[in-house]
């Protein structure tokens, strides 16, 4: 099989750089996005006292605090969600709303705020019957994936086993400490295959640290934010074309930073050697049942096999 260098040509399509524009969502993914029909994302960064409102029309969400807390009414009922300092301090407490919600996000706290909705498109614009969901950061799986260089932890909070209720949305967050690789080895999910891989398209919100943010008190920082010690943690990932369907996405991310997965095999997320990496993803397709099943791809799945007897 002949290999073919990867150049990043659909940077430009499926590459979506931190770069506030000054409306209500400081990222928003949507079907606005020439080709993107199943998932979106969109991330508010609420001052202490501002709110955030948003209908549900289509589609089913999670609200995500990925640094500080937010209260989330829905349909006048409040749920406070505490957050956490840092996407890298753990799990947070997570809302799932179906489709028809009125949602108003706000921050009663008293630093900023930055906080996700994950979004699905669904069938039934009611909401079909479903209820909101508290997933509470003590009732979130986190489980260790891959070993040595590989390794990775992945916080299951929007998964069928923690969130069965949902229509179609799937949603997780991953952490890969510095210099690790993770969404290894290269895999994909965009063929309905019963029993072997789901058709999914995919959302990779990124957030990025330099080694020892976390012990100094520092919150990631998005994109084009300057920092005082000049030092800029930065990630890498890849997208690359499977079966005849072209797609070469390879970038550098950081805070902010959003790389869409519209098919294709995806991996490595790549943490440099001094900075942790996280990311969050969104994950629905066309498919009546919602699971996430994969393959990898075979120039590079042997790697599974090193990782038993390591740590």
């Amino acid at each position: 099989m002949n290999h073919t260098p990867r150049t990043g040509a659909d940077n430009a399509r499926w590459f979506h750089p931190f770069a506030p524009k000054g409306g209500t969502w400081a990222v928003e993914i949507t079907d606005a996005v020439e080709g993107w029909q199943h998932t979106s994302l969109r991330v508010a960064v609420l001052r202490p006292g501002s709110s955030v409102t948003h209908t549900l029309s289509g589609e089913e969400a999670i609200v995500v605090p990925l640094t500080g807390g937010t209260t989330v009414a829905v349909d006048d009922h409040e749920h406070v969600l505490a957050g956490r300092t840092s996407v890298f301090a753990g799990p947070s407490d997570t809302l799932y709303a179906p489709a028809g919600s009125r949602l108003v996000l706000t921050n009663h706290g008293d630093a900023d705020a930055r906080v996700a909705l994950c979004g699905a498109r669904v069938d039934d614009p009611t909401g079909g019957g479903r209820e909101v969901v508290v997933v509470p950061a003590d009732r979130v799986p986190v489980e260790q994936r891959g070993a040595g260089t590989c390794r990775r932890e992945v916080r299951g909070f929007g998964m069928p086993d923690t969130l069965p209720g949902a229509e179609q949305i799937l949603a997780c967050e991953v952490i890969t400490p510095a210099g690790g690789w993770s969404s290894y080895p290269p895999h994909k999910h965009d063929t309905d295959r019963p029993g072997q891989e789901s058709e999914l398209e995919e959302i990779y919100y990124f957030e990025t640290q330099s080694v020892g943010d976390a012990e100094a008190g520092r919150p990631p920082l998005t994109r084009g934010t300057d920092r005082d010690d000049g030092r800029q943690p930065v990630g890498y990932q890849q997208v690359y074309g499977a079966e005849g369907r072209d797609i070469d996405v390879l970038v550098e991310v950081a805070t902010g930073d959003t790389v869409l997965v519209p098919h294709g095999w995806h991996g490595p997320a790549m943490a440099a050697p001094d900075a942790d990496l996280y990311y969050l993803n969104v994950m629905a397709g066309p498919g009546p049942e919602r699971v996430w099943l994969i393959c990898d791809d075979p120039a590079h799945g042997a790697i599974r096999e090193t990782w038993e007897g390591q740590a």
